[in-house]
């Protein structure tokens, strides 16, 4: 905690000064241009891997970056896609694995998560990505797969499929690797 009380500390004394046009904006302007849906492991940064500024993200992290599939019930992933793409009109969609996925790794290599339930119930929103994967146990694979079948998901959003129907929206699929930093872009197609 040290080094987060210290971490705010800096970002108030040094970090805010610099940008306070930019934050005073953003105090009443929310246009972000991109909604990146990521994995919630903390070595993925979505800001830090784009570059982006405070206000030009908009970020969704889970567990294996996956995206359920739409319901019209209370589900706070489906709320805020939705918020992003029909309130916030965001042009693009971000759907983001990585290296060394925890998630992914435990489902390639069949981990026992009876001591994580709400972990292997998340998990199984992910049995379209495993059975895309030709080779089980490999985990690089069933990552690629797992950004796509995310981007089908994604893409039977009703507020996603007026958005890909009208041509306001596309969809991108990407994976970073942790230990070069390359992007790698996806073929959705």
């Amino acid at each position: 905690m040290q080094d987060t009380t210290e971490g705010v500390r800096h970002f108030q004394q040094d970090v805010y000064p610099r940008k306070a046009r930019l934050f005073e904006h953003l105090a009443t302007h929310h246009e972000p241009g991109t909604l990146f849906i990521g994995c919630s492991d903390a070595r993925v940064v979505p800001e830090l891997i784009t570059s982006s500024e405070p206000g030009e993200l908009f970020v969704i992290r889970t567990a294996g970056n996956l995206v359920p599939a739409y319901h019209p019930g209370a589900d706070p992933v489906t709320a805020s896609i939705e918020y992003a793409v029909a309130a916030l009109g965001v042009t693009d969609v971000i759907v983001c694995g990585h290296s060394a996925c925890g998630a992914m790794t435990a489902l390639a290599e069949n981990h026992d998560l009876s001591a994580t339930p709400a972990v292997a119930g998340w998990l199984e929103q992910a049995d379209a990505s495993q059975a895309r994967v030709k080779t089980p146990g490999d985990v690089a694979e069933l990552v690629r797969q797992n950004v796509l079948a995310q981007l089908a998901t994604l893409a039977t959003h009703p507020s996603v499929a007026r958005g890909l129907a009208t041509r306001t929206l596309s969809l991108h699929g990407w994976v970073f690797d942790i230990a070069t930093g390359r992007v790698d872009v996806l073929d959705a197609a």
